[in-house]
């Protein structure tokens, strides 16, 4: 995979939001995490969505994001409703 859009879960919106925050590879990505990518695209826009956050830890373990163990779904449920109190 060259291209972030490679990755599953990647559309060409999100990629653009990954650039836009400095993570312009897919092992950028998954460097930086699906967390750390969203916080990222979250400083800049505070619209994004729990399913983008899922989209990401997807695309990092190379998953549609549908196929996420629904344990991993609660832990991330979990992170993004502390991000809505910060």
């Amino acid at each position: 995979m060259n291209k972030l859009s490679d990755m599953p879960n990647i559309s060409g919106v999100i990629e653009e939001k990954l650039m836009d925050v400095g993570i312009l590879s897919p092992a950028a990505l998954i460097e930086a995490g699906s967390r750390d990518a969203f916080q990222r695209i979250r400083i800049k826009d505070p619209t994004v969505c729990f399913n983008m956050l899922c989209a990401l830890e997807g695309a990092v373990r190379g998953i549609r994001w549908h196929y996420l163990d629904q344990e991993v779904k609660d832990e991330l449920r979990t992170y993004f409703k502390t991000l809505r109190k910060a």
